[in-house]
This record gives structure tokens, sequence and C-alpha cells, in this order.
């Protein structure tokens, strides 16, 4: 033991109760104290392990500092620790925030709080297709070009401690899903993001998924994890009890030991929530299965009741068997976790906003360089944009009639575009830029 202490009184009481305290007033040693509450004993004083020897069959309760805590008798506090002890749920969650056990990306779902949306700014996208619709960042969803058609929104309906949620809504329903149709939520996390988890060897870590729900409808839902191959799948399913009240749900599973898990810049691992699936696609059971599966057989399907309504948010992946409390990061690192995948210029700009620097090669062509504020995923595969044109050395301001991602000379730090523009002048250098207009802006894509 570092240091040396002052004993001031030992005391053993008619209950064998024994104790030990220092001239400091803090209380060095409990044994045989089952039942005994502590809490008074230990004031304000520091709680570390060169103060507190042992605590055997001891209730802690009361107003202890979490920040003081720092470690028990040396001991790792484990989940389950924590989870059958008498410390309350508000005194472990603060704990954990004020000793950072946060030591890198406890949560491997992005932006799992719903708060970044750099598409939409907060309007409806329409689900009406097999391909990706995203409501917010990294989170999309898929459906069927006929049949039912779903729209999804960030929300500002959320339980307790959270921002913002989405919301999918059903405006056209589908009450006999195909056997091979999916209506679905989903998030796919790359494989960099989950490399330490070992799946597809036999030390593969366990994971636990959590997140808040809430549903106009009640009754059993469905959902999987899958690797890229789409031949490794693990169908979960949950309980909504209660319609339009907020609940926690947690789903945890053992590291897959089979199958090919990318570790690179690939799909890792896609995440899935089931809002409609056909009865070929449906799991009896849940564990790893090299069958498709995308929801839980007897699940309710969100798709058949018009005008259902299905909220996420707060939705984290971790490795272990508990849940913790939802990790919080800062909004401008939680933005650029997302802009490795997707980056907006954003709209609401001032206008004639700059958004790149090239040049004018003819009056019908020019190359522009657009700087990107992370290094995206990949080189960015397509480019979006509306309200732009060019500003040149001549005085001019060329027009923009078309603006595609150049095959050559990009990379995943500067966007290079071709633009086909109208009134250029070959030689000049020029700025892109928005026009007049607040709604200018130029966006890239380099999404899983």
């Amino acid at each position: 033991m570092a240091g040396s202490i002052t004993v001031s009184s030992i005391t053993l009481d008619s209950d064998n109760n024994f104790s030990i305290k220092s001239n400091t007033g803090a209380t060095l040693f409990f044994a045989n104290t089952s039942g005994v509450d502590i809490a008074n004993s230990i004031g304000a004083t520091a709680i570390t392990s060169d103060k507190i020897l042992s605590i055997a069959n001891t209730k802690i309760s009361g107003n202890i500092i979490s920040s003081q805590i720092t470690s028990i008798g040396g001991s790792q506090i484990t989940a389950n620790t924590i989870a059958n002890s008498a410390i309350q749920t508000g005194a472990v969650e603060s704990y954990l925030r004020a000793v950072n056990l946060d030591f890198g990306l406890r949560n491997r779902i992005i932006n799992g709080d719903m708060r970044t949306d750099q598409r939409n700014a907060g309007t409806s996208v329409t689900v009406n297709s097999t391909g990706q619709t995203y409501p917010v960042d990294r989170f999309f969803g898929t459906g069927q070009s006929s049949d039912g058609v779903f729209t999804l929104q960030q929300s500002s309906t959320v339980p307790a401690g959270f921002a913002k949620s989405v919301v999918a809504t059903v405006t056209t329903a589908d009450a006999s899903i195909g056997a091979s149709q999916n209506y679905l939520f989903r998030q796919r996390i790359e494989g960099y993001n989950i490399a330490d988890l070992n799946w597809g060897s036999a030390d593969a870590r366990p994971v636990t998924l959590s997140f808040w729900v809430r549903s106009s409808l009640t009754g059993t839902f469905g959902g999987t994890l899958h690797n890229s191959a789409g031949d490794r799948f693990y169908p979960y399913s949950y309980t909504i009890s209660t319609a339009n009240t907020w609940e926690q749900k947690t789903i945890t599973l053992a590291g897959d030991t089979t199958g090919t898990w990318l570790t690179t810049d690939g799909i890792g691992l896609n995440v899935i929530w089931s809002l409609g699936t056909g009865s070929t696609l449906l799991a009896p059971s849940s564990a790893w299965t090299a069958t498709t599966y995308t929801g839980f057989t007897g699940q309710t399907n969100l798709i058949g009741t018009l005008n259902a309504t299905f909220y996420i948010t707060g939705v984290q992946l971790e490795e272990g068997l508990q849940a913790t409390p939802f990790e919080y990061r800062h909004y401008t690192t939680e933005l650029a976790l997302c802009q490795r995948y997707y980056y907006s210029s954003g709209t609401g700009n001032q206008t004639y906003t700059t958004m790149g620097n090239g040049w004018e090669y003819s009056s019908t062509a020019a190359q522009v360089y657009c700087p990107l504020p992370v290094p995206m995923r990949v080189t960015p595969t397509s480019v979006s944009y509306n309200a732009l044109q060019l500003n040149d050395s001549l005085g001019s301001n060329p027009s923009v009639s078309s603006l595609t991602v150049s095959t050559v000379e990009c990379s995943t730090i500067a966007g290079k575009v071709n633009i086909v523009i109208t009134g250029g002048n070959a030689g000049a250098v020029c700025m892109l830029r928005a026009s007049n207009s607040t709604s200018g802006y130029i966006a890239f894509n380099a999404e899983l």
C-alpha cells in the first residue's frame, strides 16, 4: 500500500461488525457487515484502493460522489458486478461518465441519437424502392417499388435524454407481403469499426445492441445482423408492450465464430430493424445461421397497417454482455464521423458561398476541386448539387448545366468535379459557388 495511514480507532460491535478508521475520518476496512449502510461513514472522502482494502457483503448507498470513485481494491468493476449490487442505476451512469471509461469507440453505431441530417434538414423522405433512402446520416430505409410505402423523417418526439429520433410512417399499407419482400430500416458498419470483435474466429467477442423504440402497434418485432457476404445472419426479436410509449430494448448475442467478416473499409456488419418481412425470410429462433433472415417468425409487420408509426433513437452496438449508458459524443465529432461517408456543404448558406476552385478549359467545360473536411471512406462515388454557378478571373459568372465526379485525380480528401457550363472563358481560373440563393450546395457520397 502506497504511503502510510494513521489509525485512530478500531471497533468491533455486538453484531461482529469490524471497522478501522484513520485520523482523517475515512473508514479503511469492513468485515462481516452484511446489511450495514456505510455511506455516512464515507462522507466526502475520496474512495481509492489505498483507502479501502476490503468491502465484504456491504451495502453502499446515499450520496457518494461518483468522481471520487477511481477503483475498489484494484478489482475490475464489471457490468455483472454493477447489475447485482445495491448501487443505483443513476449512480452507475454518473460513475461511468465521471471516470471516462470510453477509451475509444464504444458505440459502433454512428449517429445513433439521430442528430445529424445533412441531406434533408429534417424534411420527410419517401421509401418506395429497394434503393437506399436516408432520413438522417448513416441510417437508411429500403422497401418495394410497388405495394407498400412508408416515409422516414427526423423527429423531435424523444425519450428523456435525447433531442432527436427517426419516425417511420406507413402511407400505403401492404397487408400481404410477398414471401421474399422486405421493408427495412438499417445501418451498415464499416469493417474497420468491428475488427477488434474478432468475428469469424474462435476468439469472437459478444455484443449488445440497445435502442429506444416507440410504436403505435404492440407485439413482437424483429430484425437481424448479418455480414457483407450475406451468408451469416443473426435474427432477433423484441417486444413492444405499450402503444405510443418509449421503451428501451436490449439484445445480446454471441460473436460469430465462423463466416467471413470484413475488417477493412467495406461493409463489416449490417444492423437491421424489420418494418415488414415476407414469410421465407422469417426466422424461428435467435442464433447464427447461414440462411437469409431479415425478420422473426410471428413478428408484427408495421407496413401492414395504414398510418402506423415506429420511432427509434439511442441506438448503440457495443462489445460485451451488458448495455451501458448511451455514448454521447460531441456534435462536431459525430458530424465528422458522418462526413466520412457523406459530405454536404449544406443548404442555408450565405448566397455566393464558395465550394471549390478550378479553371475553365473551354467556354463550355470546367474542372473544380472541392476540399473535403475529413478523409472519406473511399473516393466519392457520386455527387449531387443545387443552385451553383462559377465566378471566373475574367469577371464572368458561367451557369452550371451539369456536374459529375471526375473519374481521375479525385481523392478521399478532395473531390474533383467535371462541370458543363454556359458562357465560360477558356483558360480562366474560377470559383464554384452558390448562386444568388441560400439553397446552393454540393454533396459527395462515399456510403457503404
